[in-house]
């Protein structure tokens, strides 16, 4: 499964009422595969899965499989702290028709490595889709060693890692030790290029929501070696997106996708709007890219 070099980690959409709105998420989709998204991720953290039901989630993964139609790879979030809630979720979104599967490190009960590496082993016997595992220890208090990745990589299907723990020694471990058709795709939007450079694969991005076209151009000129360019870009793009995390991810890119007249709705509480200042800094950085869109 070739996910591409640019996965966009997609918002849930909603309405007025907290509710999925499919409108929205329609043309959301076909927005993110026009400005440069070669994957996406469903029901992941972006994605508000934390407030998601199983039901919504179900019908949710539906959805996008056949708004898709097979023009990009589709991948569930479908990881928990539960190895047998994880195991029913990934056979729904398999089910669902979806070609993949990310899987979260078990977070809040803190299992050793020995634990982690059975978790994901026993849930990647028990589909057959391609998995891409999530390794992000400022969220769930467990970091996924890179020896860890390096063994489970050994698995057939489980092909991928997105790696957020900013540790770019670790991203380049990883990336040397693992066979080439294991990608090691970074998690950290402002880390793109310096994993490219250590020897990865991609990104699963948030920030691609606004700024998908230049990221792709940015990781083309990587790839062609037009390092000068890449480097610019790199530079031009770092304060945007790093407004796009001034608040708890997903509140700023929804936020920022309002500006852009792109319906995306609110936060699902605990998470809260943000701020009429964090709301100001996040416009002014964005607006000259604003101002280029209105164009």
């Amino acid at each position: 499964m070739n996910f591409g070099t640019l996965i966009t980690a997609m918002i849930t959409p909603f309405d007025h009422d907290e509710e999925i709105d499919y409108p929205a998420t329609k043309s959301l989709i076909h927005y993110l595969i026009d400005n440069g998204s070669d994957s996406i991720v469903i029901g992941g953290t972006t994605g508000e899965s934390p407030t998601l039901t199983i039901e919504e989630k179900t019908d949710f993964f539906k959805y996008v499989v056949k708004e898709v139609d097979g023009r990009i790879p589709v991948i569930a979030g479908t990881g928990t702290n539960s190895t047998k809630s994880s195991i029913q979720l990934t056979k729904i979104a398999e089910e669902s028709g979806v070609d993949a599967a990310m899987l979260v490190a078990p977070y809040y009960n803190k299992p050793s490595q020995e634990g982690i590496y059975r978790h994901f082993e026993k849930i990647a016997h028990s589909t057959s889709l391609p998995i891409m595992l999530y390794n992000i220890p400022g969220r769930c208090s467990v970091n996924i060693d890179p020896n860890t990745i390096i063994k489970l990589s050994n698995i057939d299907n489980i092909v991928a890692v997105k790696e957020a723990s900013g540790d770019i020694n670790a991203i380049a471990a990883i990336a040397e030790k693992t066979y080439d058709s294991f990608y090691v795709y970074c998690g950290d939007d402002s880390l793109t290029l310096p994993t490219l450079s250590v020897g990865g694969h991609g990104v699963v991005s948030v920030a691609s929501h606004i700024l998908g076209s230049e990221m792709k151009e940015m990781i083309d000129a990587h790839e062609t070696g037009n390092a000068l360019l890449a480097k610019q870009l790199h530079q031009e793009l770092l304060p945007m997106m790093h407004a796009l995390f001034i608040a708890p991810n997903p509140t700023p890119v929804k936020a920022a996708l309002e500006m852009f007249g792109i319906n995306a709705g609110s936060v699902r509480m605990p998470l809260v709007p943000l701020t009429q200042e964090e709301s100001k800094v996040l416009y002014e950085c964005l607006q000259h890219k604003l101002l280029s869109r209105a164009v």
